[in-house]
């Protein structure tokens, strides 16, 4: 005979999750109200830990304000590393420099070139992730750790899924990226677990003047507007 076992109670996690939807819901609308006044723009994405002076940064800050310069504004995570060269380059530009920035116990603090009428602040994850993906015209990808992978993928898997708009979605950095752009052909396209048509969905370049080509080019054949 099977043995029922006890199973712990969800009231005090109840509780607290009906709670944590008014806050929730607060970020959502502040990032619905904020993003929409904006206008079109680009994310840049990678590693917080990218030093100025190291070519990353650099191309990074140059990417940013070529993107700037054709019209464009710079999303980014608001942070230092890539974050802060991507906001360094819009602002160089004159252009606009917005920072999506988070709560974390390391690495993340807001960097000194987002304008001021632009930087907001999340606590979730999933909340800052969805104004990225609904207000941007295009993902540069930067070398970056997990997280950079993580809104990488998440843009693709939402394309490639049709639940929001095609945009550009373009690497920057053939030897920091070629390594998994081969395992994701030879690997993942090999064992059928992606089509051949899901590679187009990614670029990969290694100078800002590249970029800007692709997105120009993109936005020769489509409308700019949110993505869902």
């Amino acid at each position: 005979m099977r043995k029922e076992q006890h199973t712990k109670g969800w009231n005090e996690i109840k509780t607290n999750d009906s709670w944590a939807l008014f806050k929730i819901m607060g970020e959502f609308v502040n990032g619905f109200e904020k993003m929409s006044q904006i206008g079109p723009c680009v994310s840049i994405f990678g590693s917080a830990r990218t030093k100025p002076g190291e070519p990353y940064f650099e191309l990074a800050v140059d990417v940013a304000q070529k993107v700037a310069e054709a019209g464009y504004g710079i999303i980014t995570g608001g942070g230092p590393g890539i974050m802060e060269a991507g906001n360094r380059g819009a602002h160089a530009a004159g252009g606009t420099s917005v920072g999506l920035n988070i709560d974390l116990p390391f690495e993340q603090h807001d960097n000194p070139y987002i304008d001021s009428d632009k930087s907001l602040d999340f606590d979730y994850f999933f909340v800052r992730k969805v104004m990225f993906v609904k207000y941007s015209q295009g993902f540069v990808v930067m070398p970056g750790g997990f997280g950079t992978l993580d809104e990488l993928f998440e843009a693709i898997t939402l394309i490639q899924t049709n639940k929001i708009h095609t945009f550009p979605i373009i690497l920057v950095g053939t030897p920091f990226w070629s390594g998994l752009l081969d395992w994701v052909k030879n690997t993942m396209l090999e064992a059928g677990n992606i089509s051949p048509q899901d590679l187009d969905l990614i670029k990969l370049v290694d100078s800002a003047e590249e970029v800007v080509r692709i997105i120009d080019a993109f936005y020769k054949g489509h409308n700019l507007s949110p993505n869902f």
